[in-house]
């Protein structure tokens, strides 16, 4: 179970506050960032958006969707693989395959090191 919630409300109301600013509709919302119209109706009753309508609306919108999320329970850090691992694939300097190349690469290394020093502990 995941110690955090999405605020959907939360991100449903800065949603709606950028629309204001742009003075446009709900639907012209979805037309431009590619989502159902359902989708923002279902998010306006209080239901969460599913991972690729969250995805173009934080686009669209330009808002950060970590700002969103709201901890259960004391959080704890991501482990360093995990982070370098989300900055590999999201680097739009690197294809997909070059991507996936280091990252197994820097894995590699990272558990070799890791054992090496564990040993050198004991």
């Amino acid at each position: 179970m995941s110690n955090l919630r999405f605020d959907a409300e939360g991100f449903y109301s800065a949603l709606d506050s950028e629309r204001q600013t742009r003075k446009i509709t709900w639907k012209q919302v979805a037309s431009e960032a590619g989502v159902a119209a359902s989708t923002l109706t279902r998010m306006g009753q209080g239901k969460r958006p599913d991972v690729d309508g969250l995805a173009a609306l934080a686009s669209w919108s330009g808002l950060d969707v970590s700002q969103f999320y709201r901890p259960n329970i004391e959080t704890r850090s991501a482990e360093p693989l995990a982070e370098i691992t989300a900055l590999l694939r999201a680097d739009r300097n690197l294809s997909n395959e070059s991507a996936v190349a280091l990252e197994t690469m820097l894995k590699s290394a990272y558990e070799h090191m890791r054992n090496k020093i564990g040993k050198e502990e004991t």
